[in-house]
């Protein structure tokens, strides 16, 4: 493909950049996150892992962790800003946790997946310049008190993961 791309002109590769924006959602979603474009580019993957996370029961949808993670990778192959990740690690422990508590749910590779993101999510937070860190911290911290009414030792884990990085729970 690269030694094709060679031969084009501007035009060319405009033309190009128009036709892979217009065949597909998702090539949109990656070049407005690319080129920062739009008030919030985070809300696409957010609504993902919204959907994925926190399904409508009502509705009969599934959870599926693997597609929830996927829109934490497609967002590290757009642009993956480390504030950017911190931050769609946090919300997707947020989001998990929250929706287990709500609906009873009782899965225990579901809570085995959340607890492995939480601690991403730590790390992510953690990698971040200090100023940064204290209201994503909070948010881990109030996930990890959410995570003990869960049961198959959750909440335990998350404290364990802020205690070994020396993070008070």
């Amino acid at each position: 493909v690269k030694a094709r791309l060679q031969d084009f002109d501007r035009a060319g590769l405009l033309a190009l950049m128009q036709d892979l924006y217009a065949s597909s959602k998702d090539n949109q979603v990656f070049l407005h996150t690319r080129f920062a474009l739009g008030d919030d580019v985070l809300k696409p993957y957010k609504q993902n892992i919204d959907r994925w996370l926190w399904p409508d029961v009502f509705k009969q949808q599934d959870t599926s962790v693997a597609k929830a993670k996927k829109a934490i990778a497609d967002y590290k192959k757009a642009v993956g800003q480390p504030g950017g990740l911190a931050e769609l690690t946090v919300y997707f422990c947020e989001r998990g946790v929250g929706f287990s508590n709500d609906v009873g749910l009782q899965d225990e590779s579901y809570f085995g997946a959340l607890v492995r993101m939480f601690q991403q999510a730590l790390l992510a937070t953690l990698a971040l310049p200090q100023a940064q860190r204290a209201p994503l911290l909070a948010r881990l911290n109030a996930v990890r008190k959410l995570g003990e009414s869960l049961g198959y030792g959750v909440g335990d884990e998350m404290g364990e993961l802020l205690a070994g990085y020396a993070i008070d729970p």
